[in-house]
């Protein structure tokens, strides 16, 4: 009877482990943690031009405490063809990290992806891509349509190998975000 006891807690044991094990395998993290980033500026310059405008939003105590402190709103003339290029930043380092450098470098497990409310007010074409040639977005191209006023979603998804396998597949689908934004836009 004892023998019987002893089997029975020694096979739930036994089983207990092998669902846990079962349970990590099929939601393994990820080899690469996040990216801390308190700053985003996004630099429009105009076909034509060497002068970007640009536009900024920073919380420099990073997600949570206090309110971003800068959240710009962005304008851009109507019709209008820009090279759009993004600077990242760590603020809450000394001194201040790039961020931006590490995204380039770490262009296989990185994505940004680019929603305009209404579509038709901006639309934006990748101009960089990893080793895959899988887009990244670091910099591109925008094309403004006619004046109007919607918002323009910058996010960076964050796709790190899981298990030494590859997720990035070019859409925004695998990882988490890494900045997940949205400006009002104006074009006028």
């Amino acid at each position: 009877m004892k023998m019987n006891q002893k089997l029975s807690w020694v096979l739930m044991l036994g089983a207990t482990v092998l669902f846990s094990q079962c349970k990590n395998a099929d939601n393994p993290e990820p080899e690469d943690p996040n990216e801390l980033i308190t700053t985003v500026r996004l630099h429009f310059t105009q076909q034509g031009t060497t002068t970007p405008v640009s536009f900024a939003w920073r919380d420099p105590d990073g997600e949570g405490g206090n309110p971003p402190t800068q959240f710009d709103a962005i304008t851009l003339k109507a019709n209008t063809t820009y090279t759009l290029e993004i600077e990242l930043l760590d603020e809450s380092k000394t001194p201040i990290e790039e961020i931006t450098q590490e995204i380039e470098e770490k262009k296989e497990e990185h994505l940004f992806v680019f929603t305009t409310s209404p579509t038709g007010l901006l639309t934006y074409t990748y101009g960089d891509q990893d080793a895959r040639g899988l887009p990244v977005g670091l910099t591109g191209t925008t094309r403004t349509g006619n004046a109007g006023t919607g918002t323009f979603k910058v996010q960076l998804r964050h796709q790190a190998p899981v298990g030494g396998v590859a997720v990035k597949d070019g859409t925004p689908g695998p990882g988490s975000d890494d900045v997940n934004l949205t400006f009002n836009l104006t074009v006028q």
